[in-house]
């Protein structure tokens, strides 16, 4: 009769399958589990990438050349703000095949290190659920905010400091010209315009825009347990 005993305080499920066959399961679909994840990590760095290029261009491009106009650092808020939504989509993928490779590591290797008595011994039946019913364990929001504070917020700082630099210094890099700041608050208001719309409304959408951006990094959080401030 085969062995059942597969690591203190795991529950293996039923089925004609012997020790050394749910070992091999085991280990070849945490294998699988952890390159899923690190495809999905990838992707996260990629877009991640593609954001600091485009502010690195755009920063580039407006803050050495005195023709410039200063709706590219605002058109580069708009795209950096797109790569974040589809990076927050994608890290819900991520958080999925982390969360998958953690119980292996948390509930199955763990034990066989240091076994507790019945620690979390229905796992497994937990894992089998969500392999039926894969479901996302983090809405949009929770994880457009997690990949805010963690990166993008700095980001959209250099693109502001760049931003009214520029509006506040209309003759910056001008070749043979004067690089003075504006006389006041209102005259950097009044370069702020961008075409038809007046520069008091632009200012406006900015203060606005950065204003939900720190609201969502100082009080949209969503972290427990491992990714709490602190945790791995």
């Amino acid at each position: 009769m085969a062995d059942t005993v597969a690591a203190p305080g795991i529950v293996r499920p039923s089925g004609p399958i012997t020790s050394s066959e749910f070992v091999n399961t085991m280990s070849h679909y945490h294998r699988a589990e952890i390159a899923r994840m690190a495809g999905w990590r990838d992707r996260l760095d990629r877009t991640s990438n593609w954001a600091l290029t485009v502010t690195a261009g755009t920063l580039s491009v407006s803050l050495s050349t005195p023709t410039a106009h200063h709706g590219v650092l605002l058109f580069a808020m708009l795209i950096v703000l797109l790569l974040l939504w589809i990076e927050a989509r994608r890290y819900r993928f991520f958080d999925v095949y982390r969360a998958r490779v953690r119980q292996f590591e948390r509930h199955y290797f763990a034990q066989i290190f240091s076994p507790q008595p019945d620690f979390a011994s229905n796992w497994l039946l937990i894992l089998g659920e969500t392999l039926r019913t894969p479901k996302f364990l983090i809405s949009q929001q929770t994880a457009f905010a997690r990949r805010l504070q963690r990166n993008y917020i700095y980001i959209f700082l250099l693109l502001l400091l760049a931003w009214i630099l520029k509006v506040s210094t209309p003759r910056l890099q001008e070749e043979g010209g004067r690089r003075d700041f504006v006389a006041s608050v209102f005259e950097a208001i009044h370069n702020a315009t961008l075409g038809p719309v007046p520069g008091e409304i632009v200012a406006v959408i900015v203060v606005a825009f950065y204003a939900s951006l720190v609201w969502m990094t100082f009080t949209v959080h969503g972290e427990e347990g491992e990714l709490a401030i602190g945790d791995v």
